[in-house]
């Protein structure tokens, strides 16, 4: 390879540094075997969704390590070197985009129009405040590269008049500043169709007199006569409706009978008088004379042939979107120089299309500046997670609980399908239901340090995320597995001392039972209970016997225990005995802790949330320690010990008892001691 990477050994894991910009642009030569992970999920982390849906090209809801390297190659073409990148932080410097090619200086433009459009041309880096918003960059500008001419973008009247009316009569196409406007494909659509109508208007058949007014009742003329011959089959059809219409145009144009003829001057619907008016002193005078008042339905079927040829010829109208301008106005248009303004003016337009173009890609640029190396750092390695002054981006905050914070906490949709993967990773996990005013999310904890004694579905702790919000967490499922080799060891005794409490309350309870029983038997039965007998006391010396018996086998094996501790030596040999007995008993429970301590790994919980981890990330028990703090009282602090609430019998009773082990043990030693060194007496 021509570049030599630096690897660093962390938690047992050997991973790649990526300190330089050289590491940034070799990266694609790395084997991707040699990377922590390759896929995440876009949500759910603690990084910006709209970096990581920029990096996502294939939009199916992973970032995979093809889209990084990609990411890596569109940077390098447009920066003068990939330092810029490292560290993340917030702000491209202009300086460092390589404008001695197309797509730096395009980007490079697109930068500045940005910035001089939030008001600080002078400013020498964007930020990603800067492109939180980009849809109104190209306010108050004539051309902006998409190939839209608004009427703004015209300099002279005329032509902005024609922007106007092509956009009233064929619609308009949204520019990218937001107003409505035309581009090259509704211009020649707007042109065709003036062509259109203006041949179509010189091929036309003069309107005979009248035919606006015939248009005007016709429908209601010939829904009268209708009526009319209905009515000579069906006297029912007089009769008019119990609750006429509200508005009067809607009934009939005069009454109703059979074999009737129209009126056009008396007795009809006043609402239409006027049209029926127009229409006699028009189209009826033109064909029957001024004196006819009155239509027949033959008459009026006579009078259609005389403006057929008419509707022919408007029946095959062509250009009607622009017909509202007039034909005036049409030929202005046609004849005009404004099409080739308007096409300049889109021309002119294009020609800032790459600059225009390039607003997306700064919008990138500049996300890409503020988190492509922290995701590089939490997905080529796994660095931010092993570091002491941050965390990783999976992890989603801090649990306070059963005097533990949690460290180790990332965000889950589904408790019960992530366990079940999860739980390969053998650490306990603890579910919870975080909520706040209006939100709610889950989260997966993983106490790594400590005991489990007191952590159970329904305990309650308080959540807190990245941003320092607090959140009311319940813990509402476990996964169950060893924690510390220190709850280990106390586990043999807890669990005897628990079988000890379980047997005694059992014995107790089914006593207990016994008497309830026998009680409710003689209530039952309105007779009192059975009074005891007399004392057996044949059976009961035996019992005392038989006791004695045990109690002595029991006492002569403690005693042999006893005569043996004793005579061990030297002196130390004792203190191995006694950790000898302690391993015997916790012993088992603690190997078998330590070996699955030992199989803690982060892989599970990650990938039960879409991951693909690469790499063993194994969670030692130093790390554990580091992940799960427990409870200590602040350097430098002092403390009283004495407990107003403490109970004082109790306290004299152990301390009767430790000063009564304490002077046996003393004795013992003595008597051994004299035995040993007869000398010294």
């Amino acid at each position: 390879m021509a570049h030599r990477f630096k690897f660093y050994r962390v938690g047992g894991l050997d991973q790649v540094a990526l300190e330089t910009g050289a590491d940034l642009a070799a990266l694609e030569e790395l084997d991707q075997k040699l990377w922590v992970a390759l896929s995440c999920p876009v949500q759910g982390l603690e990084i910006d969704s709209g970096t990581l849906q920029l990096l996502d090209t294939d939009n199916d809801g992973r970032v995979r390590a093809g889209e990084i390297l990609g990411a890596i190659r569109w940077c390098k073409a447009r920066l003068r070197k990939l330092d810029a990148l490292i560290p993340s932080a917030d702000g491209l410097k202009l300086a460092d985009i390589d404008d001695s090619n197309p797509a730096g200086k395009a980007l490079l433009g697109a930068c500045r129009q940005i910035l001089a459009h939030k008001g600080k041309p002078q400013a020498d880096s964007l930020g990603v405040a800067d492109v939180a918003d980009v849809s109104r960059v190209f306010d108050g500008t004539r051309f902006n590269g998409d190939g839209v001419i608004t009427p703004a973008s015209a300099d002279d009247g005329e032509t902005r008049k024609a922007i106007e009316d092509a956009i009233a009569c064929g619609g308009g196409t949204p520019d990218r500043s937001g107003a409505p406007g035309i581009d090259k494909a509704r211009l020649d659509a707007f042109y065709g169709e003036l062509q259109a109508f203006a041949d179509w208007s010189r091929s036309g058949v003069a309107a005979p007199d009248g035919y606006e007014a015939l248009q005007a009742v016709r429908v209601k003329v010939d829904d009268w006569f209708n009526r009319c011959r209905i009515a000579e089959f069906d006297p029912q059809a007089l009769v008019p409706p119990q609750q006429p219409p509200a508005d009067l145009a809607a009934l009939p144009l005069a009454r109703i009978e059979a074999g009737a003829v129209l009126p056009l001057l008396e007795k009809v619907n006043p609402a239409w008088s006027g049209a029926l008016q127009t229409l006699q002193q028009t189209a009826v005078a033109a064909l029957f004379g001024p004196q006819k008042t009155h239509l027949t339905h033959i008459e009026w079927q006579q009078m259609q042939p005389r403006f057929a040829a008419y509707e022919a010829w408007l029946s095959t109208k062509k250009g009607a979107t622009v017909e509202k301008l007039g034909a005036a106005r049409v030929q202005e248009l046609l004849q005009g120089p404004v099409r080739a303004r308007i096409e300049a003016l889109i021309a002119q337009d294009l020609a800032v299309q790459p600059e225009a173009d390039a607003i997306a890609d700064a919008v990138r640029m500049a996300r890409y500046r503020r988190d492509l190396h922290t995701l590089l750092m939490n997905f080529v390695n796994f660095a931010d997670f092993y570091a002491d002054d941050r965390q990783a981006v999976f992890q989603s905050g801090t649990l306070y609980l059963d005097s533990r914070s949690c460290d180790l906490c990332v965000r889950v949709a589904d408790p019960g399908a992530h366990a079940a993967l999860a739980s390969l990773s053998r650490m306990y996990i603890a579910y919870c239901e975080c909520k706040r005013p209006g939100e709610s999310m889950k989260i997966a904890a993983c106490f790594t340090q400590g005991d489990s004694d007191y952590l159970m579905a329904g305990r309650n702790g308080v959540f807190y995320d990245r941003q320092g919000r607090d959140w009311d967490a319940t813990i509402v499922r476990v996964v169950d597995n060893p924690i510390s080799i220190r709850q280990a060891f106390f586990a043999p005794y807890k669990k005897f001392i628990r079988l000890i409490e379980e047997q005694a309350q059992k014995f107790a309870e089914s006593k207990q039972k016994e008497e309830d029983a026998a009680l409710a038997a003689a209530a039952q039965g309105n007779v009192a209970p059975p009074a005891k007998g007399p004392v057996d006391v044949g059976k009961m010396v035996g019992i005392i016997a038989a006791l004695g018996v045990g109690v002595g086998a029991i006492g002569t094996i403690f005693g042999g225990f006893v005569s043996g501790f004793m005579n061990l030596q030297p002196w130390w040999a004792k203190l191995v005995g006694i950790a000898g007995a302690m391993m015997a008993i916790s012993g088992p429970s603690m190997a078998l802790a330590w070996l699955k301590l030992r199989q803690r790994t982060l892989g599970p919980m990650l990938e039960a949330n879409g991951w693909a981890v690469n790499s063993r990330v194994k969670v030692g028990i130093p790390l554990g320690t580091a992940l799960t703090a427990i409870k200590a009282l602040p350097p430098g602090s002092s403390r009283s010990l004495d407990d107003p609430f403490e109970d004082k019998r109790a306290r004299r009773r152990r301390r009767i008892t430790y000063a009564v082990l304490i002077l046996v043990a003393i004795a013992l030693g003595v008597a051994r001691w004299q035995h040993v060194w007869p000398f010294a007496k």
